[in-house]
């Protein structure tokens, strides 16, 4: 059965740091950076699913304006305390305006996406003419998809399932 996303992240989100500052999880972090830089320059920037905010502060210090949205209250309150523009809010019912953005990203965030088509939708709806949207999905020619293959639907968490992340 699948658990909502957000108690699937309140769940861990004191201890999902851990293991971010080096190795697998730091690399990716790097190059999902450097793809957003030449594109955020003083542009206005939105995060789809923030966390607790580990990309967002790189993202916020060269932005003009970066905000993020993510729909658990545990990774919030992380991303608060680095003093970055967060709210509540999910990736199928952006809480803005049409064409508030120059740039909207979302990264490990919508493979948990039930609903796709929507949240697409929406990430497009608030991104100005022009702007750009970088959006990952895991897809069967993705690492995380050969890991699921060869490991099994294993747990990702004390209560989720490997099931419970889409690959598309």
């Amino acid at each position: 059965m699948r658990k909502d996303n957000r108690s699937y992240y309140d769940e861990f989100a004191r201890w999902y740091e851990k293991e971010r500052h080096h190795g697998y999880h730091r690399l990716i972090d790097d190059l999902q950076v450097d793809l957003l830089q030449e594109h955020i320059r003083g542009k206005d920037v939105l995060e789809v699913g923030c966390g607790t905010g580990l990309l967002l502060e790189r993202v916020a210090q060269v932005a003009r304006s970066a905000k993020g949205i993510d729909l658990s209250p545990g990774m919030l309150e992380q991303a608060r305390q680095r003093g970055l523009d967060v709210m509540e809010g999910c990736a199928t019912e952006l809480p803005f305006e049409a064409e508030s953005f120059d740039v909207d990203y979302s990264f490990k965030v919508l493979a948990h996406v039930e609903d796709i088509e929507t949240a697409l939708a929406e990430c497009a709806r608030v991104v100005r003419p022009g702007g750009k949207l970088f959006l990952e999905f895991y897809n069967p020619r993705s690492l995380r998809y050969l890991a699921r293959r060869l490991g099994g639907a294993k747990k990702i968490s004390q209560e989720t399932r490997e099931s419970a992340v889409y690959t598309r």
